[in-house]
């Protein structure tokens, strides 16, 4: 437990290298642990694990940081600290999902920009390292790209199975007023029967129970899983651009080009690491020496 206190430590002090993501993390940190208290007295003790689960993902960046020799610029740091507390404490926690309309298509927007930004950036880094290969920046534009969409594709395909076996209605149902189905045509021919405006939806089951949807017919799932793969892929569109002009115009000085080196991870060489090391060792001296 001592060498895991030491750890998380070390990682707090690594954040901390720069001001301002360190400040952006504090405050968060702050929220989310007044949150797992609130949760803990309500005994609401599946959002309390969420309010733990956030702590952890928090030092997710410093760990990758730390372990592959990485330098995850403070700003895309930031934005992956700001999605974690949007997406598992007030999305999940305080219900912003269902209260707030277009909460889940923003995040699933942003997770198709954060996701392509990871994509492009493991590509580069592959091909400003290697002396074999010279991609260029519209082939790493397409991986992005591709890379981003496949892990939406993925997460929907999680949201499916876990609907199916848990019924946990992660692909939220929408209320819709007009269908087309050839399930309804009688001559059993695949000609689509339109039904328009409809008003009520009667649900009966075997034990008796009759459940009335007032205003359509209910959806589930497949309009929601279709928004969040159009938002994703618009996400995923707007980071592979940013990335393509980024690397194309590298030498130069440009507004797009600062957007992109703000956003896309790079490696440290041992010499950097070293720098960093020493700074972080410096800094926890300093707070032991406050203590004291």
């Amino acid at each position: 437990m001592k060498q895991l206190w030491k750890k998380v430590q070390y990682l707090r002090n690594r954040i901390r290298l720069d001001r301002k993501t360190f400040i952006l993390y504090s405050v968060l940190r702050i929220l989310v642990i007044l949150t797992a208290v609130r949760c803990f007295f309500t005994h609401n003790y599946e959002g309390f694990a969420l309010c733990l689960l956030s702590l952890l993902l928090f030092l997710l960046p410093a760990l990758f940081e730390e372990r592959l020799k990485l330098d995850i610029p403070p700003l895309f740091e930031g934005i992956i600290y700001l999605f974690i507390y949007a997406a598992e404490i007030l999305g999940e926690v305080n219900h912003y999902y269902t209260a707030i309309p277009g909460w889940d298509t923003m995040l699933h927007t942003i997770n198709g920009f954060l996701c392509a930004a990871i994509g492009f950036s493991l590509v580069d880094i592959l091909n400003r390292r290697s002396h074999s290969l010279n991609l260029t920046p519209l082939y790493l534009a397409v991986v992005a790209f591709c890379f981003s969409m496949t892990i939406g594709v993925i997460w929907e395909f999680v949201e499916f199975t876990f609907d199916q076996f848990f019924y946990l209605d992660m692909q939220k149902d929408f209320i819709v007023k007009n269908i087309a189905s050839v399930t309804l045509d009688p001559t059993h021919s695949q000609i689509p029967v339109k039904v328009s405006d409809i008003t009520k939806t009667i649900i009966e089951t075997k034990s008796g129970k009759e459940y009335i949807i007032d205003g359509g017919y209910l959806d589930i799932g497949i309009i929601d899983t279709m928004k969040d793969l159009m938002v994703n892929f618009v996400g995923a569109i707007v980071f592979s651009v940013i990335g393509y002009f980024g690397v194309k115009y590298r030498d130069r000085r440009s507004r797009v080009n600062k957007i992109a080196d703000d956003l896309i991870v790079r490696t440290l060489s041992d010499d950097e690491m070293l720098e960093q090391q020493q700074i972080i060792e410096a800094k926890q001296a300093e707070r032991k020496k406050d203590r004291k």
